[in-house]
């Protein structure tokens, strides 16, 4: 049994696209493989040059954290730090001076309209907040594709559009090429493409 079969396809720069489809359609599949966290069987996969079945061990580490960013359900912040700590965090992890990561943070809550926000806690924040947080931090680092597992799954529709106007935005902006999984269609209206996903093939 193959999670997915028979893909073609090509995602443009700065393109915001919804992948959708029911529980095991493989979804979740398609997006691990663009992480790199899942290794093909066949075929193949490239992301800005990088052929994502025939990179070693150590291509992949430096695919993930220099040219890919993940957003997930559950925000995944670090509870004991600020917002913008929690933003600033990858930059201080590959070494940049605390400054420039403190102020680039800041620019990246700015522009998730969070720089009131910045010296909250997650327990202080909104779910909608958190995830607009989580959305800086995957973004702070200057990834060419941004990924999304369900960004707005536990979220009530105000704070979805919030996060969905978001991510418009950096798409629209050219920050970077969007690929969200999602299971409402409100949030694949968001989207400039939608890929809808059948028993693991594409059903366009």
């Amino acid at each position: 049994m193959h999670a997915l079969r028979d893909i073609s396809l090509e995602i443009l720069p700065r393109t915001f696209a919804a992948v959708t489809g029911p529980s095991g359609c493989g979804k979740s599949t398609l997006l691990n493989l663009l992480g790199g966290l899942d290794q093909p069987t066949d075929g193949e996969i490239s992301v800005d040059g990088l052929d994502l079945r025939g990179a070693t061990d150590a291509d992949l580490t430096a695919y993930r954290r220099q040219k890919l960013g993940m957003v997930f359900q559950f925000f995944n912040l670090l509870p004991a730090m600020t917002a913008v700590e929690n933003v600033e965090l990858p930059l201080l992890l590959r070494g940049d001076r605390a400054r420039e990561s403190r102020a680039l943070a800041l620019s990246m809550l700015d522009m998730a309209g969070l720089a009131d926000r910045a010296n909250a806690f997650p327990h202080q924040m909104s779910g909608g907040e958190m995830q607009r947080t989580a959305i800086a931090r995957a973004l702070v680092h200057g990834p060419k594709l941004l990924l999304a597992d369900e960004p707005t799954g536990n979220l009530d529709s105000v704070n979805a559009s919030r996060v969905l106007g978001l991510l418009q935005k950096i798409a629209s902006q050219g920050l970077a090429t969007l690929i969200i999984v999602t299971h409402s269609p409100e949030a694949a209206a968001f989207a400039n493409r939608q890929l809808p996903m059948i028993d693991g093939r594409l059903a366009v």
